[in-house]
């Protein structure tokens, strides 16, 4: 692996050894607290060619993929939401600032002098940005709307809960019980973003995945693999977002 290859290193309770996760963006160590760094650093040098390997891999695969997203945001533009998509439609407007409302389709209220100057290639961009701050908006009150709906029955409650823009994971549960949720679920059908609600809900009871926490998944959320299979399916053109 290149030198100035730049890698991150994530600390985990979980871990009992070093791992590596190669995406088409990051690479991240995963290794245990009582890991001195730089063992750490000799771990990943000594994984340089099968990290390079991985790397290639998930390119071609990256390459391989479609996206859910539009190539370009403008008028007509399909736009994934909660497992469906929904036209984009494009309206001046005489506000100060680009705004998003949603009503059966994307509606997107465009200051009457920013589609008088920006090109179509900076209005997409803008577009798109906009509707990502939408989506991370919603995504966060669906999630609140799923542990209000999920923690009674579980009586298992996170001592707090965020929207992330996540690399690699749909969603996490620290050793003091905080939920992070990747913000792309809202782009998801409803059932999966709810199953990575009560998949994350339950690593607060068990910490692993072992048939005990597969088992209390199961108890509240009996269509887990079906929703777990669509993630593995559909996953990787879901992590390519907006």
């Amino acid at each position: 692996m290149n030198q100035n290859k730049a890698y991150q290193i994530r600390r985990s309770a979980r871990a009992k050894r070093a791992r590596i996760i190669v995406t088409s963006e990051t690479i991240e160590v995963v290794a245990p607290f009582g890991m001195p760094e730089k063992q750490i650093h000799k771990f990943v040098a000594a994984k340089q060619a099968w990290v390079e390997s991985a790397q290639n891999k998930v390119q071609l695969h990256v390459d391989s993929i479609s996206k859910f997203s539009p190539e370009q945001y403008k008028e007509g533009s399909l736009i994934p939401y909660q497992g469906k998509q929904y036209q984009l439609s494009v309206k001046s407007s005489q506000g100060q600032a680009l705004s998003i409302s949603f009503e059966k389709k994307f509606i997107a209220h465009v200051p009457e002098g920013v589609l008088k100057t920006l090109s179509t290639k900076g209005l997409s961009e803008q577009l798109r940005h906009a509707l990502i701050s939408w989506m991370m908006s919603a995504a966060a009150d669906k999630s609140i709307e799923y542990i209000h709906k999920y923690a009674p029955l579980c009586q298992l409650y996170p001592r707090s809960i965020k929207i992330k823009a996540l690399k690699s994971r749909w969603g996490s549960c620290g050793i003091h019980d905080d939920v992070n949720l990747n913000w792309l679920l809202i782009l998801a059908p409803v059932e999966v973003f709810e199953y990575v609600v009560v998949h994350e809900l339950c690593h607060i009871q068990e910490r692993n995945h072992s048939a005990a926490f597969w088992r209390l998944v199961d108890r509240y959320c009996p269509d887990y693999k079906q929703n777990r299979d669509w993630l593995k399916q559909h996953g990787s053109s879901l992590m390519l977002g907006l």
